[in-house]
C-alpha cells in the first residue's frame, strides 16, 4: 500500500510496531494489551526483531498462533531502535503508524486514541502513566506526564517513539528515524515533520503506561544516554530556532552539588541519578560535536 490519500469510505489500517530486542518478560504483558484493544479499524501488530536471543520471537508466534493480528518481522540487519522501526514501517500495510515499546503497557482505549489523534494531525505524542509499573502510588486527580521534549529547547514539540502515531505519507516524505542517532531520534523526526509543515499535537487520551528502571546503576547509565541526545539536536536545529537554557543548566549543576549529602535516602538517590545522567550526557555529548549544550 502506498502512502497516498485514501477515500473517505474507506478504512484506514492501523499498524502498530514495536521494536524489539529481548524484549522478554514484559512483552507479552504489552501483546496483550494491544491484542485487547478496542478500535473501530482494521488494526495489525508488527514486532520488528533486533537481535533478540530470548524467546521473544517465540511469543509473537504463540499469539499469531490464536488467530490475532500480530506478526513478527526479522529486522536484525541494522542494529539500533531507529532502524528496527523503520523496518517495521516497510513491512506494514498501514495507512496510520502507531509505535510503542516492549517493556510499557498501552493503557485501554489507547489504539483509538491514536486514530482519533490523527484525524486532526499528520503526528501525534501520547502521554504516560508513570506510577502503575513502578509501584507508586497514583497522584489525585492522575497527572499524566508527557514527552520532555515540551520543555526543553524553546523549539518545536515532539513525542516519544514508546507512545507515538504518524500518518504513512509523512512518515515517508521525511524518511522516517534517522537510523544513525542512538537516542532523540523521536525527538528529530517530530521536528523534522514540523519544519516540512506537518501538524503535530498531543493526543492526552492515547496513555501508556511507563516501566522505569530501578536501580541507581541503570537509572544513571540510561539517562546519560537520554542526555547525549540534546548537543546532538541543538547542533542540528539552533539554526531554525532551538535554544540553549543555560540559567536552568547552572541551577540544576547547583542541585546536584547540593543534594549529594541527602544521596543516603534511596528514593532521592534514584531522582539524583536522572538529573545527573541528563546532565552528565550532555556534557559528553558537547565534547563529541564541538557544541556547548549543558
Amino acid at each position: 500500500m502506498t502512502g497516498e490519500s485514501i477515500p473517505e469510505t474507506t478504512k484506514p489500517l492501523i499498524s502498530v510496531i514495536i521494536p524489539v530486542r529481548n524484549g522478554l518478560p514484559w512483552l507479552r504483558e504489552q501483546l496483550g494489551a494491544l491484542v485487547n484493544q478496542v478500535c473501530a479499524d482494521d488494526w495489525e501488530v508488527i514486532v520488528a526483531d533486533n537481535g533478540s536471543t530470548d524467546r521473544s520471537v517465540e511469543v509473537v508466534q504463540e499469539f499469531a498462533d490464536r488467530g490475532l493480528p500480530v506478526r513478527s518481522l526479522d529486522a536484525s540487519a541494522v542494529r539500533g531502535p531507529a532502524a528496527a522501526r523503520n523496518a517495521g514501517v516497510r513491512a506494514a500495510c498501514g495507512d496510520l503508524l502507531a509505535f510503542c515499546d516492549a517493556d510499557d503497557v498501552v493503557q485501554p482505549g489507547w489504539l483509538a486514541a491514536c486514530v482519533r489523534a490523527l484525524a486532526e494531525a499528520d503526528v501525534a505524542g501520547g502521554v504516560f502513566d508513570a506510577w502503575s509499573l513502578n509501584s507508586l502510588q497514583a497522584p489525585s486527580p492522575p497527572v499524566f506526564a508527557t514527552p520532555p521534549a515540551l520543555r526543553q529547547f524553546g523549539f518545536l514539540q515532539a513525542g516519544l517513539s514508546s507512545n507515538l502515531a504518524i500518518r504513512r505519507r509523512a512518515f515517508d516524505e521525511v524518511g522516517g528515524f534517522d537510523e544513525e542517532m542512538e537516542v532523540g531520534e523521536d525527538t528529530d523526526l517530530c521536528w523534522r515533520l514540523q519544519l516540512s509543515g506537518h501538524r503535530f499535537t498531543i493526543a492526552g487520551d492515547a496513555i501508556v503506561m511507563r516501566r522505569d528502571r530501578t536501580g541507581f546503576k541503570q537509572v544513571l547509565s540510561r539517562f546519560t544516554a537520554y542526555g547525549r541526545c540534546g548537543p546532538v539536536l541543538y547542533r542540528r536545529y539552533k539554526d531554525s530556532g532551538a535554544k540553549r537554557e543555560i540559567a536552568i543548566a547552572a541551577k540544576t549543576w547547583v542541585w546536584l552539588a547540593a543534594s549529594l549529602p541527602g544521596l543516603v535516602h534511596r528514593d532521592r538517590r534514584i531522582q539524583w541519578a536522572e538529573i545527573a545522567g541528563w546532565r552528565f550526557g550532555r556534557l559528553y555529548e558537547s565534547l563529541r560535536q564541538g557544541v556547548f549544550f549543558p
